[in-house]
């Protein structure tokens, strides 16, 4: 049986999540991509080199945060995975959901505290959220759903498969739901500023309620 939290609607749900964040923490944070720490280490490198130490915490402390986060969610993983009236996961998303929440009432001079809350709740969602009917993706990032786009493709030109076709095309719809979720947060950002974090909260707390509709069997619960 499939799980919820692997649905192709929760997915997509949490990917639209997802892009809102980055376009939140860039365009209201400070220019700070609070889900994608790779462009962070490079601009943390290119400071460091060039001397601008004062920028350094800038983004050290959301890459610490996201560090924290992938910590924090496989603890509650381990600690919480037999629970039998809610789903270890959706304890993710509650959390998640009150810390984006409280976001909006950060001032815009708090910008690192922000972003550390964005990043350590994006990365819990990272670590929770790691499969689509059975195959890996990323709900808060692109590059690895490209990949697995092309990988698909690939195969589907060689095997002649249409399943790798299928897989391909969900990745597609992944990856435009990013870029949907991104220009949404960025509308949102226009209109109402700090509290636009919240459209992201809304679509976590939604993702949380569609796992709940339908209850997971056990055994799937315990193996994961």
């Amino acid at each position: 049986m499939q799980q919820r939290s692997e649905a192709l609607l929760t997915t997509l749900i949490l990917t639209l999540s997802g892009g809102a964040q980055d376009a939140y923490s860039y365009m209201i944070r400070g220019h700070v991509f609070a889900n994608a720490q790779t462009g962070n280490i490079v601009l943390l490198a290119a400071n460091l080199i060039n001397g601008n130490i004062s920028l350094l915490p800038h983004y050290i402390i959301p890459l610490l945060a996201f560090s924290f986060g992938i910590l924090c969610a496989e603890l509650i993983h381990l600690k919480y995975k037999k629970l039998h009236k809610i789903h270890w996961r959706q304890l993710v998303t509650i959390l998640e959901v009150l810390l984006l929440f409280s976001v909006a009432f950060i001032p815009a001079g708090y910008d690192s505290i922000a972003n550390a809350i964005i990043s350590f709740s994006c990365a819990m969602q990272v670590q929770a959220f790691r499969k689509v009917r059975g195959h890996a993706y990323a709900s808060t990032m692109c590059i690895g759903n490209i990949r697995s786009a092309m990988d698909s493709y690939a195969k589907f030109l060689f095997f002649r498969n249409t399943e790798f076709l299928r897989q391909a095309n969900e990745y597609l719809v992944i990856i435009s739901t990013f870029c949907l979720g991104a220009a949404l947060g960025a509308l949102f950002c226009n209109i109402a500023k700090t509290k636009a974090i919240w459209i992201s909260a809304i679509l976590v707390a939604l993702s949380c309620l569609i796992m709940n509709k339908r209850p997971e069997k056990q055994d799937d619960m315990q193996k994961q």
